[in-house]
């Protein structure tokens, strides 16, 4: 009979030697989460009704960064892609990553987003 770890008992089997990662979360890491995602809303809120921070050229790269902030933290904990095999990751990320740079190519070729390099349009 060959060692086989996937058609064993559920109390032999070894998560870390399979690639799977560790437990679930329990309710406190939630709380924490859904708390970090507050205040960055409410910090998004905040940078929104402030004009002079609204005209800058600052303004919408933030605005990028924090959506994507929440938009990964939503990912790992609450699809719980953080604690799934490596293999789900990768193929979430791969495509992500994918469009997020295609997204930010065609920002930058229709002048959308800038990098302060030569004069303004």
């Amino acid at each position: 009979m060959t060692h086989d770890p996937v058609h064993q008992p559920h109390s032999t089997v070894d998560h870390a030697a399979m690639g799977i990662a560790k437990e679930h979360p329990t309710w406190s890491t939630y709380w924490k989460v859904a708390v970090i995602l507050t205040l960055i809303t409410a910090i998004e809120v905040w940078i929104y009704y402030i004009p002079s921070f609204v005209a800058s050229r600052l303004f919408v790269p933030s605005l990028l960064i924090m959506s994507a902030v929440k938009f990964v933290t939503v990912v790992l904990f609450y699809m719980h892609l953080r604690y799934d095999h490596k293999l789900f990751r990768a193929l979430f990320m791969g495509p992500l990553i994918i469009a997020a740079v295609t997204m930010l190519g065609l920002m930058f070729l229709f002048g959308k987003l800038s990098i302060g390099v030569g004069a303004p349009n």
